[in-house]
């Protein structure tokens, strides 16, 4: 009998181990459903992108373009969370030497307290002064010492124009993710940039925020010398380089030439092609507030631009061209058309030799004032480690430097005393709404859902039912509900990070439940189980998590997953609510919780109790936490500056259970 028995569990068990618990059709005709947050974000981006088109077209005076200038600047500085007070450089210089086409110094400066940069500056061997550029690095992992920025910068100095080279944060000397023996952790530095992105958010600043103040202090140490002419600044860089390249010339009104690669397209071909990229090349709501990428050229408007392109980047080359010829007529309208061109090399993305002598020719016409045919020698090439500045290769290792990842904590420190006494200064009520803001809670979160019911089988000695819930245009949520023989109980809405097959499928879980006549809604919150979006993912997976690019493209438009969930958990609560006003249990896991944790405190009434399962405890300890996994997703701009995780439990009046909550890491 004990045999029958156990075979008979054991057969339930398979069972519901067998068991699809799929809601969602595979429709040929229909986008794939890994695609639904995307295309459902890219409907709003594409409406902002339009907008600003017909704003750019009112754009027809001095007077309006300057207006416009000072209202995209403004914004921006915003969105990046401002910049530090300068510093003293503490420059030095370690190391100087000399080839057959210039001379070099290699220097190590401080762009904040003890955060050091490692540079390598390239002159001409010609009497100076000269005029300065800087030269910010694309993605390469060896950062300064990349072939293409040494050739980059040996011309420029080779034809009388001195070229500072430095790393970025975690590339070159200046990796953020060390091993304990000193060895790179970390070596995407994509993901290096996207990892300090997500702490970076929760306090209201970006990855941005600190390579744009790198670029404006190796502006400040050219400015220091004796041998650069100070008001003759100009900025080129490839990829990423580009990318600050173009931001740099946007704020930074020192640079009075620029010449940015392989970056510049424009968003709405970005968007609707590659996605998103890595966490520095997105500005909290930029899209929102009316920019497109071509606006960094408006704003270095009416200095010359020279934007050097490839046919064949994955940054689309149409793009680039549409910006150029909205540029063309903005510089047109300003009588300064001349000050704007573009090359376009018949090449993949990269820094190419004849991109670089473009570069180079413009910064001769406009610096120097003569216009040459420039073409690039064979130059003697520094290997990566002629190329180091610092004493062990790592320039945290040097006496006094301190790391991104440290200057973040400090700033989340400052923050806790800002947030502490808005909560003990601000009610109930006003907490909410601030949190609403922050979070932007869709308008309809409350609202009943479109509710489609699929099929339904006997489970259990109950019924389940197929289900989904459409809370607002584009966005459907498949779910499973479990209706037992007799509902006696209460209603469980479970949001689970795996999906909700994997609630179904545990037996020792569901049965009890069941047992005690509740009823079970199991629901896939948006870019979770069926509607995850792995395509985009591009191995992220086990550091950032897989819905990354959705998440960027949402920040761009001033929104958050965060919000965008908690507004699916309120709609179907709701919906649970009316169907039978009985008592909801709120169980959520992993990154479910974080919306989970803010549906109960923004309607308290409509939770009677809430369990966490293996979340996290505060946003604080993630930004405290250096090798913090798969939080991105859970983040919300700016919100460490008002409250944190804790502070919703405050304000949730429903019975609160926390299971192994912590951060988890890689």
């Amino acid at each position: 009998m004990r045999l029958l028995t156990l075979l008979f569990a054991f057969l339930l068990t398979f069972n519901a181990l067998a068991a699809d618990f799929t809601v969602l059709p595979d429709d040929a005709d229909q986008p794939p459903r890994d695609e639904m947050v995307y295309r459902y974000l890219l409907e709003e981006a594409n409406s902002c992108l339009a907008a600003r088109k017909e704003r750019y077209e009112s754009v027809k005076t001095v007077e309006d373009v300057e207006r416009w200038q000072n209202d995209l600047r403004e914004k921006i500085l915003e969105s990046l969370g401002g910049f530090p007070e300068r510093c003293p450089l503490n420059a030095r210089i370690v190391e100087k030497g000399e080839r057959e086409h210039f001379r070099f110094e290699k220097i190590i400066f401080q762009s904040q307290p003890g955060l050091f940069v490692t540079a390598l500056l390239y002159l001409p061997r010609t009497e100076g002064p000269w005029p300065g550029i800087i030269v910010p690095c694309g993605h390469s992992a060896n950062g300064k010492a990349a072939e293409p920025y040494q050739r980059a910068s040996m011309l420029l100095a080779a034809n009388g124009l001195a070229a500072l080279c430095y790393d970025p944060i975690g590339q070159g000397e200046r990796y953020t993710f060390l091993k304990d023996d000193g060895s790179v952790e970390i070596k995407s530095t994509t993901i290096d940039h996207t990892l300090v992105g997500t702490k970076a958010i929760l306090t209201g600043i970006n990855t941005a925020t600190f390579r744009i103040w790198d670029g404006m202090r190796a502006i400040d140490y050219l400015q220091s010398r004796d041998d650069i002419i100070k008001d003759k600044i100009g900025c080129t860089g490839n990829s990423g380089g580009g990318t600050l390249t173009s931001y740099l010339m946007a704020l930074d009104e020192r640079i009075v030439c620029a010449a940015p690669s392989c970056y510049i397209t424009t968003f709405e071909r970005l968007v609707n092609t590659i996605g998103p990229q890595d966490a520095e090349q997105n500005f909290f709501g930029q899209i929102a507030f009316g920019m497109e990428q071509t606006d960094y050229i408006h704003l270095h408007a009416p200095n010359p631009v020279l934007l050097c392109t490839a046919t064949k980047d994955f940054f689309d080359i149409g793009g680039s061209w549409s910006s150029f010829r909205e540029a063309k007529r903005l510089f047109t309208r300003l009588g300064h058309a001349e000050r704007v061109d573009l090359i376009e090399n018949d090449a993949e993305h990269g820094f190419h030799q004849a991109q670089r002598e473009g570069a180079a020719r413009w910064m001769s016409r406009w610096l120097l004032k003569e216009d040459r045919y420039i073409t690039e020698p064979e130059f003697q090439i520094f290997t990566d480690e002629e190329a180091l500045c610092s004493s062990r290769g790592q320039v945290i290792f040097e006496p006094g430097a301190r790391s991104v990842l440290d200057l973040l904590a400090d700033r989340e420190k400052a923050l806790e005393e800002k947030r502490m006494a808005y909560q003990k200064s601000s009610e109930d009520a006003e907490r909410r709404s601030k949190i609403r803001e922050l979070i932007n809670l869709p308008a309809g979160a409350n609202d009943q859902p479109e509710v489609e019911f699929v099929k339904k089988e006997a489970f259990k000695g109950g019924t389940l039912h197929y289900m989904i819930f459409q809370p607002e245009e584009g966005i459907v949520l498949p779910a499973l509900m479990a209706m037992p023989a007799s509902f006696t109980g209460a209603w469980t809405l479970i949001c689970v990070a795996e999906g909700k097959a994997s609630f179904f499928r545990n037996d020792a879980v569901v049965d009890p439940l069941l047992e005690g006549g509740n009823a079970l809604l199991a629901l896939d919150l948006r870019g979770l189980g069926e509607t995850v979006n792995l395509k985009k993912s591009h191995g992220w997976d086990s550091t950032v998590g897989p819905n990354w690019a959705d998440y960027f493209l949402a920040y761009l438009l001033g929104r958050s997953y965060v919000g965008m969930r908690t507004g699916d958990i309120l709609a179907v609560a709701n919906w649970l609510q009316s169907r039978e006003n009985k008592a909801i249990h709120l169980i959520a896991t992993g990154e479910a919780t974080v919306p989970a944790r803010h549906a109960a405190a923004l309607e308290p009434d409509l939770f009677e109790k809430l369990r966490i399962e293996k979340g996290i405890d505060s946003w604080a300890a993630v930004v405290h936490t250096p090798r913090a996994r798969h939080q991105l997703i859970n983040t919300v701009h700016n919100a460490l500056a008002w409250y944190d995780l804790p502070d919703l439990t405050a304000l949730t009046q429903a019975q609160v259970e926390e299971v192994e909550c912590a951060v988890p890491v890689f």
